[in-house]
């Protein structure tokens, strides 16, 4: 997988942290840096884990399902990818008796945004892809766009917010679709 592959599949698995991250900035009242470094350092440091956890999952699997390998990776970034679009659609923001600082609304928060890069990782290990590039980029890119998208929650700016949900999925659809055609190709 190319540096560019990996970037765009981290900026695609970072919009859900990302749309989080703004409704967070809107429900947080008397913004702090301290607020921003906090939730991207959760949103981080969880989309970095799991696929961590989805790759060695994925590795358990590959000799029981080598033969279909690619099939299964482009099952999961198309699901991925079409999840992405459906939910584009219905992007509710956190309520404001909800503190996003909370350290069990943060972890729920942070699980959730974090499951598709599990699925991800899987097909990191199928794909028989090292993980540790992409590990530290999906986490370090995930961080950023999450730092900034609380700063523009704070601003009430979120009007692109199902824009770049519906451009991440059809980047996963993509990336998936690559993958399958490039196994095809070869095979």
């Amino acid at each position: 997988m190319s540096h560019l592959t990996i970037i765009l599949l981290a900026l695609a698995l970072a919009m859900d942290a990302f749309a989080v991250s703004i409704a967070s900035g809107i429900a947080i009242k008397d913004l702090r840096l301290k607020h921003s470094l906090i939730i991207a350092s959760w949103f981080g440091i969880f989309q970095a884990i799991m696929p961590l956890l989805g790759w060695l999952s994925g590795i358990k699997l590959q000799r029981f399902i080598c033969e279909i390998d690619h099939w299964i990776v482009f099952g999961l970034l198309f699901f991925i990818g079409c999840k992405m679009i459906y939910e584009a659609f219905k992007i509710e923001t956190v309520e404001k008796k909800t503190d996003p600082m909370d350290v069990a609304v943060l972890f729920s928060l942070s699980i959730a945004t974090s499951i598709d890069a599990f699925a991800a990782g899987i097909s990191f290990a199928l794909l028989d892809i090292g993980v540790v590039e992409p590990v530290i980029i999906i986490g370090l890119i995930t961080f950023i766009m999450s730092f900034i998208g609380v700063w523009i929650g704070d601003r009430g700016t979120h009007f692109f917010e199902k824009k770049m949900e519906i451009a991440a999925g059809l980047v996963l659809i993509g990336i998936g679709i690559k993958v399958l055609i490039s196994h095809l190709v070869a095979g």
